[in-house]
């Protein structure tokens, strides 16, 4: 189990390029992550959810994506509380008070999940969550300490020396730890160095002076970690997903509060000649773009409101008035209609609110959740598409009339009269390498060049990260602290 001294200290990362280093030794390996709090997520092949990261990690296994891999999933509504995910289905709402509360409850579920994987599996790769050493949560937890001595496997911890304070953060990590949870320590792992790792030498002996611990390596930055799918909206606050100012086809993106599935956008970031901009709160749109996006939302009115108090819906309106292009994705294409309601508050309290009616739909969510693979063709162009549908509510009006998409027998989305507005509730859409380019095509004609498929690259970034990891960890002495938890 990888341990971190805190969030983001690329936990998520390097259990992806672990599952795939050891997946190519010809090890059958799985992902674990007990708890996860993150609005990205992914639709399984067993008709649940899970954190997009284990889906990611379940790619670098080779295998399809299950709910036992992140068996409780959080996906924050508003600032005190998250809907509450369990075995990929919807348990319901909680605060963060009551959920405190609620964890001991759930290690049963998690412990179950954890052994039907370690019957498919020669070795288990589990992602904590936050620190352990956050102790005053401690009671109760299933994410970290809490799980390994329920589970009985060996800890490595991660450092991220990146932020600064890496000692302080390792030694003070492992005092606050009981000492049997000390006791499950087997390592650490120095994650995102950049210049000469030698430098960190004398570091690493202060590190092993003062916890007794091992260094399994120091793993150096990793340039291409932008090209994978991020587990959460953090990566935004830093910019590190926008491609700004080289590609002649801008793309602008509101950054709302509860934003969600936003790797939605990583094949047009990918895309050379395509500009994202993820534009935060206090920024104007920009005038300049050719497209606006409205990506998913765990919390459609409450981010509807958001986007008017940022007074973003004006400089949508003059981004049509331009002549501008508009895409609403899931959250975003329900914002895009006549009127959003919510009368059994599902996403929040129970309201109703008018959308930007730029489509003639209206929306009402329900309780039951749509969470299913799906293929289709996009309709304008004839091209297929494929992705994942994951939304409450029901979206129809005349402007159905007009379909996006066509998935399996029934149509998807809407479009205006004058094709340049739309919405759909597919996520994923732009995976589709011949969909994209046709797409971008009618944005600015004779721009896009073909290369490398998006699918491609993703595999390529799984090779070079397992190769990147191989270079730099001692990946024997890290799997044989795990035999004894395997064995």
């Amino acid at each position: 189990m990888l341990q971190g001294t805190g969030s983001n200290v690329g936990k998520s990362l390097l259990v992806a390029g672990l599952c795939r280093a050891w997946t190519r030794r010809g090890l059958a390996v799985r992902p674990f992550k007990p708890q996860n709090m993150s609005n990205n997520a992914a639709v399984t092949t067993d008709g649940g959810e899970i954190g997009r990261a284990q889906a990611l990690q379940a790619r670098a296994c080779g295998v399809a994506p299950s709910v036992d891999m992140n068996p409780v999933l959080l996906k924050p509504q508003t600032d005190i509380g998250a809907q509450v995910v369990v075995h990929g289905k919807v348990a319901g709402n909680a605060k963060a008070r009551d959920y405190q509360r609620l964890r001991p409850s759930l290690l049963p579920a998690v412990l179950d999940s954890f052994g039907r994987l370690s019957r498919q599996a020669d070795l288990i790769v589990i992602e904590g969550a936050g620190s352990p050493a956050e102790v005053n949560l401690r009671a109760g937890d299933i994410a970290n300490m809490g799980f390994a001595e329920a589970a009985d496997v060996p800890v490595v911890l991660v450092g991220d020396i990146d932020r600064g304070g890496v000692i302080a953060a390792v030694v003070g990590t492992c005092e606050l730890l009981s000492i049997n949870e000390r006791q499950r320590l087997v390592g650490t792992i120095i994650n995102k160095f950049r210049g000469d790792v030698r430098l960190f030498d004398g570091g690493l002996r202060i590190l092993e002076e003062r916890t007794g611990l091992r260094c399994f390596g120091v793993v150096p930055w990793f340039d291409e970690a932008s090209r994978l799918p991020a587990e959460d909206a953090v990566v935004l606050q830093g910019g590190s997903r926008a491609s700004r100012g080289q590609g002649r086809i801008r793309v602008a993106v509101p950054v709302l509060p509860r934003i969600a599935n936003f790797d939605d956008l990583d094949p047009l970031i990918h895309q050379a000649e395509v500009a994202v901009d993820f534009v935060p709160p206090g920024r104007a749109l920009p005038g300049d773009a050719d497209l606006v996006v409205l990506p998913g939302s765990k919390a459609t009115l409450a981010d509807l409101a958001q986007l008017r108090a940022e007074g973003w819906d004006i400089d949508i309106m003059a981004h049509v008035r331009r002549g501008g292009a508009v895409l609403g994705i899931c959250g975003g294409y329900q914002m895009l209609g006549l009127t959003v309601s919510d009368p059994s508050g599902i996403e929040g309290p129970p309201g109703e609110a008018a959308g930007l009616g730029l489509l003639q739909v209206g929306t009402t969510l329900w309780p039951d959740k749509t969470l299913t693979e799906v293929t289709g063709t996009e309709l304008a162009t004839g091209l297929p598409v494929s992705g994942y549908e994951m939304h409450v509510g029901i979206t129809n009006g005349p402007g159905c009339l007009r379909p996006m998409l066509q998935l399996g027998d029934r149509n998807d989305g809407a479009v205006s009269a004058d094709g340049r507005i739309a919405g759909c509730y597919l996520h994923g859409l732009f995976a589709a390498d011949a969909f994209r380019h046709a797409f971008l095509d009618r944005l600015v004609a004779g721009v896009v060049q073909v290369g490398e498929g998006f699918d491609a690259t993703v595999e390529r970034t799984l090779d070079r990260l397992a190769d990147h990891l191989a270079s730099h960890l001692d990946l024997e002495t890290l799997l044989a602290a795990a035999l004894p938890a395997a064995t």
